[in-house]
């Protein structure tokens, strides 16, 4: 079943049984990126935030091990799923190995899912941790930064799990969400 299939597949949330959403603390606006910021604003995340029958379940594994504010994490010599593998490590842009930290970040991040019974995951793609399309390949702070496709460690360690990822950057994804969520919502999918 592919992410869109999931999507039309999900109830319709109402306000006594909200959908369960699983996001990157810093796509709804918390101060946690590895700068201190939110890293901007994501109207398409931060839209859920008025739904009253979606309850959002904010977390930032980067945060969670390493505080805020930190070296940015990024995937080297794989991806996410290659790291979980003991194939690849995670490093900083100061070359530190820190993927033993990132693995205790996708349990924990694992484990708020399944105590939150999370429906779905929206995710910061890009990150070494949180990616769920695209990640770096290696230290985005490299002479010549490149992306792979893959995911990051946390969003590899959900997926595994069984959980549906999707990007915030995955516009289609989100219109059929808000669809689910919002019955007048109209899907604008030919224009994204």
């Amino acid at each position: 079943m592919t992410d869109k299939d999931y999507l039309k597949s999900l109830r319709v949330p109402t306000m006594e049984n909200p959908l369960r959403v699983l996001t990157s603390a810093c796509l709804i606006g918390e101060m946690c990126g590895a700068d201190g910021t939110s890293y901007g604003e994501y109207p398409s995340a931060l839209k859920l935030l008025k739904y009253q029958n979606v309850k959002l379940v904010p977390f930032c594994p980067e945060n969670y091990v390493l505080g805020t504010p930190r070296e940015t994490p990024d995937c080297e010599g794989g991806t996410g799923d290659d790291v979980l593998n003991g194939t690849a490590k995670v490093i900083t842009q100061t070359r530190k190995d820190i993927t033993s930290e990132m693995i205790r970040a996708s349990l924990k991040m694992l484990q708020i899912a399944q105590e939150n019974n999370v429906e779905l995951a929206i995710m910061m793609d890009s990150s070494g941790a949180c990616g769920s399309q695209v990640i770096y390949n290696g230290s985005r702070f490299s002479e010549n930064p490149s992306y792979q496709i893959g995911m990051g460690v946390c969003a590899a360690q959900l997926n595994r799990n069984g959980f549906k990822i999707i990007s915030q950057r995955d516009y289609e994804s989100l219109e059929i969400l808000y669809s689910k969520i919002d019955h007048l919502h109209c899907l604008n999918i030919g224009r994204v």
